[in-house]
């Protein structure tokens, strides 16, 4: 192969990653909402059975792309350290009452439908849940309501303003907000230089609810005790 096809390649591989993930996420999504629907013979589940092979073969060949492409190849990190080392800003006043049932969360993602399987994983787990469907939308959003949301989920790759800048904008108007950033592919010296800054969590498409889920469950409890800490020691984390 010619040195620039080689060179062409290279530089289209992380797109093309990340939108055979997104791919994987809502076709993987799919396929176990429409399972769980059936109602159909029993002869059925062996062909569920195959596609879910299919989808995780799927999976193992996009993930050797990701990491030849320079991508990382972990699933979940979280970072209670940095966040710890946030500096409080003062607490403005909120309108709506502080105790809430729910825990609420923010899904910014601009795939339709990678939203509505994320949306409904997190709604029948107990999370009240806002999507919005690109970053404009999603800071609209916040900045109309930051004391609203215990959590943002940020697609990474969106087109105009993508997941990084929405994650800089947003922590710019609530430093102590947690934020996981979800994408199918993301080079190691972005995702670094992102948790630097603050971010808590990266999930890798394609995932799974309980993934996903679980992802959710360990920001959220780590943002409580940081934000209890910080209330002891007579601080308190800007929400």
């Amino acid at each position: 192969m010619p040195s620039d096809e080689r060179i062409e390649l290279a530089r289209c591989a992380p797109a093309t990653t990340s939108e055979l993930n997104n791919l994987l996420q809502i076709i993987s999504g799919t396929a176990s909402l429409i399972e769980d629907l059936w109602t159909g013979d029993d002869d059925s589940g062996k062909y569920f059975t195959m596609l879910r092979e299919s989808i995780e073969r799927a999976e193992k060949i996009t993930a050797q792309l990701a990491q030849q492409s320079g991508g990382t190849k972990e699933t979940l990190l979280l970072n209670s350290a940095s966040a710890s080392a946030v500096t409080p800003a003062p607490s403005k006043p909120s309108s709506r009452p502080q105790v809430r049932n729910k825990p609420s969360i923010l899904l910014i993602e601009d795939e339709a439908m990678a939203a509505m399987l994320m949306k409904r994983t997190l709604t029948n787990a107990g999370f009240e849940t806002v999507t919005a469907r690109s970053g404009f939308e999603g800071l609209d959003f916040f900045r109309r309501r930051p004391r609203d949301f215990d959590l943002v989920i940020v697609d990474l790759t969106m087109p105009f303003m993508n997941g990084e800048e929405t994650f800089a904008r947003i922590r710019d108007i609530s430093a102590g907000i947690p934020v996981i950033i979800t994408t199918g592919f993301i080079e190691q010296k972005q995702l670094d230089r992102m948790l630097s800054t603050g971010l808590s969590g990266f999930l890798r498409k394609p995932h799974g609810p309980g993934e996903l889920l679980s992802c959710v469950q360990s920001v959220l409890e780590s943002s409580n005790l940081l934000r209890r800490c910080s209330d002891t020691s007579g601080s308190r984390v800007s929400r």
